[in-house]
Parts: structure tokens; C-alpha cells; sequence
């Protein structure tokens, strides 16, 4: 056998880590009482509590005709638990975040853009028993036949293979077709195959452990199954996670259509007819009824909501009273504001007609004790060693600007020890970073320095 030596890429696994990619759920224990560190979460142990109750009320489906406000000052975790009450109501659960800005878009409706992201966060898992042909491929033989546009090229015209399971074995003929795309997915002898007797629509689920070439191929990327069992006809369940916006898209797209035609995609269309949508909610309630599909009500999130205006807030009052809708979270920093597209003016800059139908949860300012945690809990997230002297001066920091002001200096001085060859960072990394950089307060005095050299226009 020939040698085979691993040559090392000088490439790198890329790792994205997010601002709420530690957030595991509400940290809480049995009786729904907060735990100051866990699951990602620190402090906020009221607005976690209430949090708490929240799930348990939308898990009983009592939840209805109302939405959930978060409201307090910046970088006091409303993102962090809209994600943590996501977590908390299963792991099928869509999460779509959104900011209020969104909405006004200049090819779509302000309605439009609301109603296409509460679809999004509804899931609709869809149970389907179809008949398949699945075996072990034993022999392939494919038919080809000229061109009809051009003698001198060859297209296949039908295949004769044969399938073979833990019990049986079936020799199959089909047309064009399925031989093009036995073809395209380089489909051989030894492969397990799945062919849906109904659309003909071929699946390679790998290499058969027990065939020839899985012993022969010592290095071969493709996946190892075994060899299926029964007969080579069969009935199977297939499950489908989609979405409300996912059927209405290939609803518009093929009225009538299969499930399978998202496979092949389908085309971006501005705005989605209404009848569209309601021959899907016909559609989804039917299979609901026969027990083929149930729905996972998900959370929509809509960040800076005061910057939604009074004909998008009426909407979502409307909408909370539907049967097929979302959870919907809206957060706000705002205190009395002007509702947009108005004079008047109203507490987060919301109707009141919303707010009385609304569950507000405050979240307040942190501790430098949580803040402490907080800081601990991003630099594990990131890979970070950093010494006891640096994080309490990251927290000094913290408390004295802002928190995102920390973390944002956690990960700029990680940066500063790498380059200066140092695996912890210490204290000296953290001051070098606060010189290069401004906070919010060192940059309104900067512009303050220069203001009568600035441009006023």
C-alpha cells in the first residue's frame, strides 16, 4: 500500500462567537427561582423570574391576545433573555430577531415586512409516510441513446439497477430521469440509495459498510451506512421542519405543489398575495387536525421597537389576536417618547392600547459584582486567559462606562497580548487598549475639544 502523508493547511478552523452565544437558557432552578450564574445568564434574577413565568404560561397556551415588553437602559441583557425565553421553549423553536428599522423598506410594505417575520418564527414540523425503494446498489447499468438535437452526443435514456437489503433483493428499471440523476450524484456500485416511488427523486445516503469498495477504499470521504434492513419497498416517516414563510413561498411558486419542491428552491417575489397565505393556513390547520403536522410557535424579537410607528404597532395588535401567531418580544431603552409618525407622546413611545395588553418586564443596571461574572463568563466564551488584576480592572471599567465598552476592551486586549507573545492577559494589556480607544464619555469630550474645527454640515 502506498504511503499516505498528511500535508498541514495553513488554513484555519473560523469561529464565529457572537454576543449571545454563551446564553443557554433563564438560569433557573426547579421552582423557577433565579440562580445568580447560570446558564450564561448572570444577575437580572427579577426580570429572569418573570421571564420564567412567561414560558411556563406560553407552554399552557395562555399566552394569547398578549406580548412581552422588555424595557430598561442599554446593555442590561433584553437580547440575551428573548434568546433565553427561545431556549427555554425547546430547541425546535424559531428565533427571529429583528430591529424596529426594519419595516420600512422601499419594496416592500411596513405590514408586508411584519407579517413575513412572524411567519418566519412560526415552525411547522410535517410528518409524511411515503414509499420508497431503498437498498444497497449490487449492479448499475445505464442506457444511453443520441441526442435528439445532436447525433453526435449521448444522453441516458433509462438505468437497470438492482437493490439489495438485509432481506431481500430487487432488480429495478426506470426512466431518464432517475439515471441523470444517478449520474449527477455519482451514484456506484456499493452505494445505498433511496428512490421515492411517487416523484422518483433519488437520495445517496452513502457507502455500504459491507460492500467490496468500502474495504477496498481505505480513504474515501464518503459516509459509512449499513445495509438496509426489511424489504426493498417500504413505507417511511420523513420529517420536515419548515416554516410558515417557507410553505407560502413554494405555495406561490407551484400552487399545489409538493413538499419536495423546496428542494429545488424557488423564486424571490417582492410581496406574497394574501390568499397565498390563507390557502397555507387552510392547509397546515387541515394536517394539523389528521395528526400529519404540528406547529412550534417560535419568538419574534423586535429590537429598538420605538422606532416602530403607529400603523405597525396597530398591526401587531391586531395580529396578536390571530390564531397563528408567534411569541412577540419587544424591547426598548426609551423612556417618555414621542410615538413616530405622531405628536404625541407615551411611555417607551408605545400606544397605551398596547402597553395595557402587554407583560412588562424591567431589567436594571448591573452590579460591579455581576458585571465581574459577566466579564469571566465572555472571556471563557473567546478562549481567554486573563489574570485576576485585568478583570478587575475590566469591571472598574465596566462600571464606570458601560459593559459593552468592556467586553469590546476584553477582546481588543486578548488581541494585544497574541501580538506581544503572551498566552494571559495581564493588566498592562488592558491599559495599552483603554489608551487606543474611546468611550462613549472620552468621545463626546473629544468632539467638544474640536468642535469649532468640525464641520457643521
Amino acid at each position: 500500500m502506498s504511503e499516505i502523508r498528511e500535508i498541514p493547511s495553513s488554513l484555519q478552523r473560523f469561529e464565529r462567537v457572537g454576543a449571545h452565544t454563551h446564553i443557554k437558557g433563564l438560569g433557573l432552578d426547579e421552582n423557577l427561582k433565579a440562580v445568580r450564574i447560570k446558564d450564561g445568564m448572570v444577575g437580572q434574577e427579577k426580570a429572569r423570574e418573570a421571564a420564567g413565568l412567561i414560558v411556563q404560561i406560553i407552554k399552557e397556551g395562555k399566552l394569547s391576545g398578549r406580548t412581552i415588553i422588555l424595557a430598561g437602559p442599554p446593555g442590561t441583557g433584553k437580547t440575551a433573555i428573548a434568546m433565553a425565553i427561545a431556549k427555554e421553549l425547546g430547541p425546535n423553536v424559531p428565533f427571529i430577531q429583528m430591529s424596529g428599522s426594519e419595516i420600512y423598506s422601499s419594496e416592500k410594505k411596513k405590514t408586508e415586512v411584519l407579517i413575513e417575520a412572524m411567519r418566519k418564527a412560526i415552525g411547522v414540523e410535517i410528518h409524511e409516510i411515503r414509499k420508497v425503494y431503498e437498498g444497497e446498489v449490487t449492479s448499475l447499468e445505464i442506457k444511453t441513446a443520441p441526442h435528439p438535437y445532436n447525433p453526435y452526443q449521448r444522453v441516458p435514456e433509462s438505468v437497470k439497477l438492482t437493490l439489495k437489503t438485509t432481506k431481500e433483493e430487487k432488480t429495478l428499471e426506470a426512466g431518464a430521469s432517475i439515471a441523470q440523476q444517478i449520474i449527477a450524484q455519482g451514484i456506484t456500485e456499493g452505494c445505498v440509495i433511496q428512490i421515492d416511488a411517487e416523484t422518483g427523486r433519488v437520495v445517496n445516503l452513502g457507502l455500504c459498510v459491507e460492500s467490496s469498495k468500502a474495504k477496498v477504499y481505505e480513504v474515501d470521504d464518503r459516509a459509512k451506512v449499513p445495509r438496509p434492513t426489511g424489504s426493498v419497498l417500504k413505507e417511511k416517516e420523513f420529517v420536515y421542519t419548515l416554516t410558515l414563510d417557507d410553505l407560502d413561498r413554494i405555495h406561490a411558486r407551484n400552487k399545489g405543489g409538493g413538499l419536495f419542491s423546496l428542494l429545488f428552491g424557488f423564486s424571490e417575489s417582492k410581496e406574497i398575495d394574501s390568499e397565498v397565505r390563507a390557502t397555507v393556513d387552510e392547509m397546515v390547520k387541515r394536517m394539523v387536525d389528521e395528526g400529519k403536522a404540528f406547529i412550534h410557535p417560535g419568538v419574534l424579537f423586535i429590537d429598538d421597537s420605538h422606532l416602530l410607528d403607529l400603523e405597525a404597532f396597530s398591526f401587531l395588535g391586531r395580529a396578536l389576536e390571530s390564531e397563528l401567531v408567534p411569541i412577540i418580544i419587544l424591547a426598548t431603552n426609551r423612556g417618555i417618547t414621542t410615538i413616530r409618525g405622531t405628536d404625541v407622546k407615551s411611555p417607551m413611545g408605545f400606544p397605551l392600547d398596547l402597553l395595557d395588553r402587554a407583560v412588562i418586564i424591567a431589567t436594571h443596571e448591573y452590579s460591579p459584582e455581576d458585571i465581574r461574572d459577566i466579564l469571566r463568563i465572555r472571556a471563557q466564551e473567546e478562549k481567554i486567559a486573563i489574570d485576576d488584576k485585568a478583570l478587575e480592572r475590566l469591571t472598574e471599567i465596566g462600571s464606570n462606562s458601560s459593559l459593552r465598552y468592556a467586553v469590546q476592551l476584553l477582546s481588543l486586549a486578548a488581541q494585544n497580548a497574541k501580538c506581544m507573545k503572551r498566552g494571559t492577559v495581564t493588566i498592562e494589556d488592558i491599559e495599552r487598549v483603554q489608551s487606543l480607544f474611546m468611550d462613549i464619555n472620552q468621545a463626546v469630550d473629544h468632539l467638544r475639544k474640536y468642535e469649532m474645527k468640525m464641520l457643521y454640515y
